[in-house]
């Protein structure tokens, strides 16, 4: 039916008569399939931008780089020179005479001075004091570089609910990481009266400080690689599952390998036995089991600490060497070949800088670089196992 109205045209539909509602429309089953796998393929609502990655990226390096210049601190025994902690106080270092003699009188009263360095010039304290405060001053701009732009990324929404969790942990744990760094600290500073040793912080403590700093490297790299490298479609065959948990074993033995430095740097186990590949005239040294009980062996004794981490390099190095040869057999993607081959690559550069330190008595910038190439093949593992991800369904 059809009606003029003010120049223009209506068409009146005719109102159904009442009665039943009519049945839903349904789709044949080839229609509903197809739909399931669009809204499948479809991307996430709340997919978290590529800056977020970038991000984590950058934190990783900034941990690197804290990691790197604690070992040289470490290398340089210029850990205890500050011997107090303040957040905000001591950010501003001594200007004057005064001050800087003021915080050389605190030095004095404490071990590392009266037994290791009763007789150091304030020049030469001056070096050490500030290879402490770079370290601390660095530990602090990593806390910003986690905080502010996580602060910034929540505000705008940029994190989904499982990414929000991930970044409270991180940010947690560099504020973690702060504290047990003082405490670490603390453990050089106590006195201790019957003992002649060389002061040095708790061994104990050096591996924890270095354990968390380790895996909040390795979250934040992992996250960044998961967030900006696509996943490959790799059919899930039972030669790559395998291959997949032999890289994640070897990334763990790996991680525990680096742990066990702390243990060689706390204890000076470096400077114990300086040849290769027998300990002395021996395989296996005669002081390997002098502690009693048998367990402190593994954390006290020297001989015995760089006796593990020889073994824990050799077997990483045998490990990684086994991975590549069973990856040979296995089609995979270039950028995945290429993981494997540089993990290689940097575990037979980590093993050279590793003999070569032990035979040269561990000087101070060979070993800086053998600590970083840890971290390198680190990541290394780290980015072949996040290429061998598994494709969600």
């Amino acid at each position: 039916m059809l009606r003029a109205a003010r120049g223009g045209v209506r068409f009146l539909l005719p109102v159904p008569a009442p009665g039943p509602s009519p049945s839903p429309l349904r789709l044949p089953p080839q229609l509903c399939l197809q739909r399931r796998l669009l809204q499948q393929a479809a991307p996430p609502a709340a997919a978290v931008p590529p800056a977020v990655g970038r991000w984590l990226l950058a934190c990783s390096g900034a941990v690197a780089g804290a990691v790197v210049l604690g070992g040289v601190t470490r290398l340089t025994e210029s850990g205890l020179s500050m011997v107090d902690w303040h957040l905000v106080k001591e950010m501003k270092p001594p200007r004057t005479q005064q001050e800087w003699e003021a915080e050389f009188q605190k030095y004095q009263q404490f071990p590392e001075f009266k037994i290791l360095n009763h007789d150091m010039t304030l020049t030469e304290f001056k070096f050490i004091w500030y290879m402490e405060y770079s370290h601390r001053m660095w530990g602090r701009v990593v806390g910003l570089a986690y905080i502010l732009p996580a602060a910034y990324f929540w505000r705008r929404g940029w994190l989904n609910r499982p990414m929000k969790g991930c970044v409270l942990a991180l940010c947690g744990l560099v504020c973690f990481q702060g504290l047990l760094g003082w405490y670490m600290v603390k453990s050089g500073l106590e006195e201790k009266p019957d003992s002649y040793d060389i002061p040095r912080v708790s061994q104990y403590r050096l591996a924890a400080h270095l354990g968390s700093a380790l895996v909040l490297y390795s979250a934040s790299l992992w996250t960044g690689l998961s967030l900006l490298l696509p996943r490959h479609k790799l059919p899930e065959t039972h030669q790559l599952i395998r291959l997949r948990q032999f890289a994640h074993g070897t990334t763990a033995l790996i991680f525990l390998t680096a742990l066990s430095g702390a243990f060689v740097a706390g204890l000076d186990a470096g400077l114990v036995y300086n040849s290769f590949p027998k300990m002395g005239e021996r395989w296996i040294p005669d002081d390997l089991l002098a502690f009693s009980p048998v367990l402190r062996n593994i954390f006290e004794n020297p001989t015995t600490v760089q006796f593990d981490h020889r073994i824990l390099g050799i077997s990483s190095f045998a490990a990684i060497t086994a991975l590549y040869l069973f990856s040979q057999k296995i089609p995979l993607p270039r950028r995945t070949r290429m993981a494997v081959t540089s993990l290689l690559a940097v575990a037979c550069m980590q093993v050279g800088l590793g003999i070569s330190t032990l035979l040269l008595y561990v000087p101070t910038p060979l070993a800086a670089t053998h600590q970083s190439g840890s971290l390198a093949l680190l990541s290394t593992a780290l980015w072949l196992m996040s290429e061998l991800r598994r494709v969600p369904k």
